[in-house]
This record gives structure tokens, sequence and C-alpha cells, in this order.
């Protein structure tokens, strides 16, 4: 891999997968919105190329940029509350993502990775594979089940190596502000007391630099056809990870342990099986909890508080 063209760069894995590939002098092509606001998330190096152009307009890529080896499709609309299950807008992103491999084949990209979800397995308990039943509750999952099913039609025909990943929980700088993580941590470095269920829940997280150097490998070395759960492997109580998160942030601030009802249907065990992600690529998590939660927390009073 020389080049490689990322959509949806400006987020917690885009950001971390750049900074992995300027790591191995790869140039990057980093397409965004003409006018998104997140375009400074981006990392600074002259191997990184801000290319503005909408997913809805990825059939011109081509006209933009000449060539590349690996094409990352990270750009989707509609992640959050009820977007999720606006049925046409996800639609729309099933045919952005049809779009992102025709311009993969114009640039003469060899591989297509794309990025999937946790969501399209609906509620499973225990660990997550590409063997797993996928049975999605919502738009997204449903969207995402098939993006990575008609991407791989597409790129068998165009003679591309696709690479598909389902993303399980991601932490890290430039993570959304409403997840889990973000919210406590910006809670706590407020003085504030975050309610929490009892946190009895086994939950895997990976640092988003961790998942960054993830779909580095499988760009690399990635089979073509198979799918990759990405994920730290182990799982442990969510309420570790919260009591982690007030060490780093404020140490001896009050967490409201039970104060939040587990949801109706609540997945009690979540973890994801790299196995697979493991003996194809030899990744290994770098980056510990500890370490991550400390690194994100950092960023954090930079940016949030």
């Amino acid at each position: 891999m020389k080049r490689a063209v990322i959509t949806g760069p400006t987020g917690a894995i885009g950001t971390a997968l750049i900074a992995e590939l300027i790591s191995h002098g790869i140039e990057v092509e980093a397409v965004v919105r003409p006018d998104s606001r997140r375009t400074d998330n981006i990392p600074k190096s002259p191997l990184v190329h801000i290319v503005p152009c909408d997913l809805k307009e990825l059939k011109t890529l081509h006209e933009k940029i000449e060539h590349a080896d690996v094409f990352y499709h990270f750009g989707w609309d509609g992640t959050f509350g009820n977007s999720r299950n606006n049925a046409y807008g996800q639609l729309e992103n099933v045919r952005y993502a049809l779009d992102a491999v025709e311009a993969a084949a114009a640039l003469g990209c060899t591989t297509f990775v794309g990025a999937g979800s946790q969501a399209e397995y609906g509620r499973v308990e225990g660990s997550l594979n590409a063997s797993t039943p996928a049975f999605p509750e919502n738009g997204y999952g449903i969207a995402k089940l098939c993006t990575g099913q008609m991407t791989k039609i597409l790129c068998e025909q165009k003679g591309i190596r696709h690479i598909w990943t389902r993303i399980l929980s991601i932490y890290g700088p430039f993570d959304g502000a409403k997840t889990m993580v973000m919210s406590t941590i910006v809670s706590l470095l407020k003085g504030g007391r975050p309610q929490c269920t009892a946190g009895e829940q086994m939950w895997d997280y990976l640092y988003s630099a961790d998942a960054g150097y993830a779909m580095y490998l499988l760009g690399e070395k990635g089979v073509s056809g198979k799918t990759y759960c990405i994920g730290g492997g182990t799982a442990r109580p969510l309420r570790e990870y919260i009591e982690a998160i007030r060490d780093a942030a404020a140490p001896g601030a009050e967490i409201g342990f039970g104060e939040i009802p587990y949801q109706e249907k609540q997945v009690m065990y979540l973890c994801a099986d790299i196995s697979d992600l493991e003996k194809d690529t030899g990744f290994a998590p770098r980056v510990t909890f500890a370490e991550g939660i400390e690194k994100t927390v950092d960023w954090c009073r930079k940016n949030y508080v």
C-alpha cells in the first residue's frame, strides 16, 4: 500500500487510521464533505491531502485523485438517534457505498475495506464473529448488513479484494460526545456525578489507535471475502471501565451506580472474537484501557472543558 483513500476521515477511527498510515509512509487522500466543520481533526502531514467531495458525489472522485491502492469507506449519514431508523436515508448510504466501490475501481484500487457495525447482529449475548447470525433490529444495522453484502458482490465483479469489518465499542480522541465513555469523562471533568446502571454488563472496548492499527493491517493482509470483528477480544464488567474513567478524570469522585435501570432488553455480554483478525494479520491490541483512557481524558480536557 502506497496511497489510501478514506471517506469519513474525521472521526475516532478515521483520524487514528490516518495517523497509522502516515507512520508507515503511506499517502492519504482524506475525502471530506466540502462544508465539514471537522476537517481540522485530520492529522497534519505532507502525506495527507484533503479532498472535498460529498458522499453523493463519490462517482466523480477519480476526477480529483489520480490513483490509489486501498479504499477505506467509513463515510455514513445517520449514525445517532432517530436518524438510525430513517429508512430512506439509510438506503442512500447503501448507494453511497456502492458508489465508493465504483470510485475505487476507477482509481485502480486493489482493495476495498468497509466499516460495518455490531448493530448488524441485533441483540446477541456472547462473542461475535463472522459466523454469528445477524438479525439487525434498526435501519442502521439493516443498511450496514446490506452494504457489506452488496459491496462484496460489486467488488467481485470489479476484481477488487473485499474486506468487511464489524466494529464494536471504540473510544478515544474525536469520538462522539454522546457515547458512554465521552459523556462520563466530560461530566467528571466538570465536577458532575454521573448516573449509571449497576455496571454488571460484560463489555469489550478498544482504543481508537488500535482500531486504526487493525484497519491498516486489514488493508495490507486481510483475506478477501472475509468479515472481521474489530474489538479488544476480552470482556470486563462495565463498572470496571467506569471506575477506570473516574480514576483518570476525577479520582475519588462519586459515581451513581445502579441509579439508571437496565433497558428492557439489555444485552449483558458482548465481546469481539478477534481470532481471525489475529491469525490473518497478526493484530493484537497495543494500548490498555487504563492507558487509552488517560490519553482520552487529556484530549477531553483540551477540547470539551
